[in-house]
């Protein structure tokens, strides 16, 4: 916290990202701290776990939570999808519903009903408002929304725009509970390397992959090391499920696995700034979402 402010004056609070799949949130999180810290893909469902991101101003710092959303079943990782969200929002001084422009869903109606059970102040962003033409359009969805819940503030924004996240950053700062900043303003999340690795893999088994096969993947990290001259050193494990699934994640001649390889090895690249050497594997386990001491190892709990 700069030393010209008075502590008095600073503000920190968590704040939970909530909404249903697919509406921007991990996006709105990444231009939020400035990194890529949370996998995104065109595709529902590809945050499986609690995202800490830290933004800090001069005013505030806010810690946001970006969840795995309202996923709904009865595996063992379903569970598990579900108390990462409950955590985020026990833990959170301020609730965020994040939907898309011009689009309610009975998912946006029950990410509102969690907040809502939790008596969290509440604020609602309305993302992709760059689609919306003429802008005015836009206006009775707003006043719709604006009667569904007692919002502090609505904010129309597009995740993409870094102008946007820091307007939306300025807006939350003031709803925060004084207080110091709990983390270095340099910080950015609380996650290792080790995690962001394997959402690194992970992030490109969605993008490279179509249909239902990346939801039947996890990503457990063998080894991670840097060496003593920096490079960061690097061994994976993809599971899934069943022979036809290894196949098609091996790809002819193993090229499709080089290349979620390659676009993997370079976005932890990009985050480290250092050299990297990243071997993958690919196990077939038709259990995984259900074997306790594996889904601890993919660092999912239990």
């Amino acid at each position: 916290m700069p030393a010209d402010i008075p502590a008095e004056s600073f503000r920190c609070g968590v704040v939970a990202l909530i909404g249903r799949p697919n509406v921007g949130k991990s996006t709105l999180l990444n231009h939020l701290v400035g990194q890529k810290i949370s996998i995104t893909a065109p595709r529902p469902q590809t945050t499986r776990d609690q995202i800490l991101g830290v933004f800090t101003s001069p005013q505030g710092q806010i810690l946001f939570l970006d969840t795995p959303g309202i996923h709904l079943g009865y595996r063992r990782l379903n569970r598990h999808l579900l108390r990462a969200t409950r955590g985020a929002l026990d833990s959170a001084d301020l609730g965020i519903l994040v939907v898309e422009s011009m689009v309610w869903t009975p998912a946006d109606a029950e990410a509102l009903r969690w907040l809502q059970q939790r008596d969290l102040p509440l604020m609602a962003v309305v993302n992709k408002v760059d689609r919306v033409s003429p802008k005015e359009r836009l206006l009775p969805f707003l006043q719709t929304l604006s009667g569904r819940a007692d919002f502090r503030a609505i904010v129309p924004l597009s995740a993409r725009r870094q102008q946007d996240a820091e307007a939306l950053a300025a807006a939350i700062v003031p709803q925060l509970p004084e207080g110091p900043a709990r983390f270095p303003e340099d910080q950015v999340t609380d996650r290792q390397m080790r995690f962001l690795a394997a959402e690194a893999v992970r992030e490109q088994i969605f993008r490279q992959l179509g249909a239902e096969l990346p939801y039947d993947t996890a990503v457990a990290i063998e080894k991670y090391q840097v060496t003593e001259d920096g490079r960061h050193e690097i061994e994976a494990t993809i599971y899934c499920r069943r022979p036809g699934q290894k196949a098609i994640l091996l790809g002819e001649g193993g090229q499709r696995l080089k290349l979620i390889g390659s676009r993997a090895r370079e976005s932890i690249r990009q985050q480290t700034g250092a050299r990297v050497w990243l071997g993958l594997w690919v196990k077939e386990r038709e259990d995984w979402d259900q074997h306790h001491g594996l889904l601890h190892e993919l660092g999912y709990g239990s």
